[in-house]
């Protein structure tokens, strides 16, 4: 079954991990074994959740409402998973409909690839769904360590594509990242050089920002992904669904 295989692969990295302390790491960019996945709630008013593959519960939080809107499961961490394919669902986490699946993607995930998957668009109270996608990590170039490389994820489903632009914060000097991005879309990842960004999302055919996220630190031979959330008509600066920049660091 594949919630056996899911088992086996976490014992046998914590098997790997109980060795010798003073034992070789393996570095995260290296190839694994099986898959590696993020899950992200990004769905807008979406009750809290946990995370399934098929019917194996793999992307979790000790909040015991869940994986609350605005959060990712393992505090953003990747879950190893064996490759195959699966039918992925967020499954809300406490109250009177726990268990009630609100979103599925099913899709293979294949051996040593990492993936993200997506809770995204406007919760439906009465039908009890929202929006989800998956989209794959790999990055395929070589790192180097005085560059940085950032990717930018469309989440936000009443957007229009947005462009993503890094402003460093001390020359100004201005990088766009990878155009225009479509809901549910994500652009390549783009090498910048290391240092503090502030970040800015605007339509194809405006100079207005969307929206704003400042003082953003990128490391050299990292990877990072900027995932756009909320609700773009919102221009309150505190409300909980206004338009955010999501920073999240793949490796």
């Amino acid at each position: 079954m594949k919630s056996h295989r899911i088992l086996a692969g976490i014992l046998c990295i914590a098997a790997v991990a109980s060795c010798d302390k003073n034992a070789v790491q393996q570095l995260p960019f290296e190839p694994v074994s099986g898959a590696q996945i993020k899950f992200f709630n990004f769905g807008l008013n979406a009750p809290g959740v946990n995370f399934y593959a098929d019917n194996a519960k793999v992307g979790t939080t000790t909040d015991p409402l869940g994986v609350r809107y605005s959060f990712a499961a393992a505090n953003g961490a990747y879950t190893a998973i064996a490759a195959g394919q699966y039918t992925f669902s967020g499954r809300i986490a406490a109250g009177t409909n726990k268990d009630t699946t609100i979103a599925t993607v099913t899709t293979t995930v294949a051996d040593g690839k990492p993936y993200s998957l997506y809770m995204s668009g406007l919760y439906n109270p009465t039908t009890k769904t929202v929006d989800a996608f998956i989209l794959d990590d790999t990055f395929s170039g070589t790192l180097n360590d005085s560059t940085a490389y950032v990717r930018f994820v469309n989440a936000i489903y009443n957007a229009q594509p947005l462009n993503l632009y890094a402003a460093n914060a001390f020359t100004n000097d201005t990088l766009s990242l990878g155009g225009a991005v479509a809901y549910q879309g994500a652009a390549a990842f783009t090498a910048i050089p290391t240092g503090i960004y502030n970040l800015f999302a605007r339509y194809t055919d405006s100079t207005t920002n969307k929206v704003t996220r400042t003082a953003q630190s990128f490391l050299g031979g990292h990877l990072y992904t900027i995932t756009a959330r909320g609700d773009i008509t919102i221009t309150s600066t505190t409300a909980t669904n206004r338009p955010f920049l999501d920073n999240t660091a793949n490796r």
